[in-house]
């Protein structure tokens, strides 16, 4: 008899403790083509976290004009950084997983990952974890900074899909951790290193995070400020001078005003004065996706290039790096304190 059967013969006052970890992403087109980005799209952009509108209204906007045309541009841009394993973020999401499960995995811990939107889905592998018998599991949104956008996603499907269960896990759900020192020294570090490997001196290192729209920071949405923090965190372990560390906003959607400066226009406005050698970092990202990959390191290259940039870099996410899987060790293991040893 297997180890899972044994388990579930079990009464379940006497089953012993069992822990899953669940690492939660985004989420990713099943495959850089129009229908595939639509449906991830459509999924993505109804979560009522992400766009906060009346409904019916923007039902009526997103899936008229919105995915009509721009599922054409967003395959054409996942068709520049698909990987021969399928789209960066979720083969990096991957990684993490089974790197932090060769760390901390074994019989009575199980490592496992999922995406928001997409596959594959938080439901699915909750379940999975259920029927390995995990009687608590703790769910990992793999954002540093807290925004309802995103880390609330997570927790809200979560909760969605406990709904469904009759028996239901113990669950725990992480806390942000831009300001955990194990996450700002991955960060650090690997700053640190990709400009050791450079064949130039930055005039300025770009912090480009996520943007979010202003008005939810307004009603207290908490990210804008803990963006800033990390920033100064890093700033203050790389010794960085006063200005040295740019804190810029990216991928603005519709007409409303986003948490400014905008990166794109900081791009283009930065060697007119006169910087002109440039690096920058996504510390809002785990992992390299379509945000780093295409909309910085080829369309921002591009921007501040035209603009008379001479020198320019993104550095890598921390990815599966030893030191981005430190950070998710290091949260993880503060998270399950009292479940697993």
């Amino acid at each position: 008899m297997t180890q899972e059967a044994q388990h579930a013969s079990l009464p379940s006052a006497v089953r012993p403790v069992r822990v899953g970890v669940l690492l939660v992403n985004l989420g990713t087109p099943d495959a850089p083509d129009y229908w595939s980005v639509r449906r991830y799209l459509s999924e993505f952009l109804s979560d009522p976290r992400v766009i906060e509108a009346p409904k019916l209204l923007w039902q009526l906007i997103l899936q008229g004009p919105i995915l009509t045309f721009r599922p054409h541009r967003s395959a054409r841009a996942y068709k520049k950084i698909w990987m021969d394993e399928g789209s960066p973020l979720l083969v990096y999401t991957r990684r993490q997983a089974e790197k932090l499960s060769a760390r901390i995995g074994n019989d009575n811990l199980i490592v496992d990952f999922a995406m928001t939107y997409g596959k594959p889905s938080i439901g699915s592998k909750l379940a999975a974890l259920k029927a390995a018998g995990c009687n608590r599991i703790c769910v990992v949104a793999l954002y540093p900074q807290y925004s309802a956008t995103t880390t609330a996603s997570v927790y809200d499907r979560t909760f969605a899909a406990l709904k469904q269960m009759r028996e239901q896990p113990a669950m725990r759900t992480a806390a942000a951790y831009y300001d955990r020192p194990a996450y700002v020294e991955a960060l650090s570090a690997s700053i640190e290193a990709h400009l050791a490997g450079l064949d130039f001196s930055p005039d300025r290192v770009m912090m480009s995070y996520h943007g979010i729209p202003q008005a939810y920071v307004d009603k207290g949405d908490p990210y804008q400020t803990q963006c800033l923090e990390t920033t100064r965190l890093v700033a203050q372990r790389l010794g960085w001078a006063d200005g040295f560390g740019l804190t810029t906003f990216q991928s603005r959607f519709g007409p409303t005003e986003w948490l400014t400066p905008y990166t794109d226009k900081t791009l283009e406005a930065l060697p007119g004065e006169g910087v002109k050698k440039l690096v920058v970092v996504s510390p809002a990202f785990m992992a390299d996706c379509l945000e780093t990959l295409e909309e910085l390191a080829i369309e921002g290259k591009a921007a501040f290039e035209m603009a008379g940039g001479t020198h320019f870099s993104v550095a890598p996410c921390l990815n599966d790096s030893d030191a981005g899987i430190d950070a998710l060790e290091d949260v993880v293991r503060a998270e399950i304190t009292g479940w697993a040893g």
